[in-house]
């Protein structure tokens, strides 16, 4: 029985991986047509695992390896009734999965042609853009918020990290939503009390610590929130909106200094103007330079 599995093996080896091999040896473009081949592949089965990985899927693509293995060794094994069963309920089963996951491969068919397909692949929309959709709609949340006059405060990272003021309040790493920044400051829930954090087009973390501006920095009507809109923005070059609880007006510390009362389209302009430009302006310095690299 060994000496027989043995020769299958030597002869599965010598018929299909040494002659394979030969045929590379031969032919170097069909080596190179593999790398890209195996490139591909592997590539696909990642991200397959990325998106079965946390899903009703998952379970179920773990028995399907235990099966394909299992029909190999029957093969090598030359057992050929078990072989005739498993490669049976293969065959159907490919049918069987699609009737049960016809709404995953819907949605997934759905995604060609869209720029969710470019997600897919792990191709991010450009930063300029992506970044002008966040500003929009952080302004939306913050005059949803002013109409209710629920108290909020919104903080902007730039260039200067303050991993320290994210690592005070609850990690999130969520997507930019006016919903979601919305229900975060609604009174008396757990994360309404302290404040926002955006960092790297994400909602780092909720209920930060935020260091508060002396009293001579802020006039003596204001609160918490707008002493520490200005501690923030005057200790690092972040830009903080603030949402007045008790008249709801919406105000916007840069520098150091506040500016109250800010209107929805100024707001627009003025977190553009800080955000936007300053990313064009360093694509631009960026591209300068990769230039004169190349002309040297």
């Amino acid at each position: 029985m060994i000496n027989k599995l043995n020769l299958t093996l030597y002869n599965f080896y010598e018929q299909n991986i040494l002659g394979y091999i030969n045929s590379l040896i031969e032919n170097p473009f069909k080596l190179l047509a593999l790398i890209v081949d195996i490139t591909i592949v592997v590539f696909l089965i990642l991200q397959l695992l990325k998106i079965v990985k946390y899903s009703r899927a998952w379970n179920l693509l773990k028995g399907i390896l235990l099966l394909i293995v299992a029909t190999g060794l029957s093969s090598i094994l030359q057992l050929n009734i078990l072989n005739y069963i498993l490669t049976s309920v293969m065959t159907y089963g490919v049918l069987v999965l699609i009737v049960i996951f016809q709404p995953e491969l819907r949605r997934a068919l759905e995604q060609l042609g869209t720029n969710k397909l470019t997600h897919f692949f792990g191709i991010d929309k450009d930063i300029v853009a992506k970044t002008k959709e966040d500003i929009y709609r952080i302004v939306i949340a913050a005059y949803e918020l002013s109409k209710s006059k629920t108290g909020a405060l919104i903080v902007i990272e730039r260039d200067i990290q303050i991993k320290d003021i994210i690592q005070t309040g609850i990690q999130m790493n969520s997507e930019i939503s006016p919903q979601l920044l919305v229900n975060i400051f609604v009174p008396n829930t757990p994360l309404h009390d302290g404040a926002v954090i955006i960092s790297n087009n994400k909602i780092a973390a909720a209920a930060c610590m935020l260091p508060l501006a002396g009293d001579n920095d802020i006039a003596k009507e204001l609160g918490t929130r707008h002493r520490a809109a200005i501690g923030i923005s005057k200790e690092t070059d972040s830009i903080a909106i603030v949402v007045s609880e008790e008249t709801g007006k919406v105000s916007v510390a840069k520098d150091g200094t506040l500016i109250a009362d800010v209107k929805e389209e100024a707001l627009k302009k003025i977190l553009i103007k800080n955000i936007i430009s300053k990313i064009e302006h360093q694509n631009n310095s960026k591209n300068k330079f990769d230039k004169k690299v190349e002309n040297k």
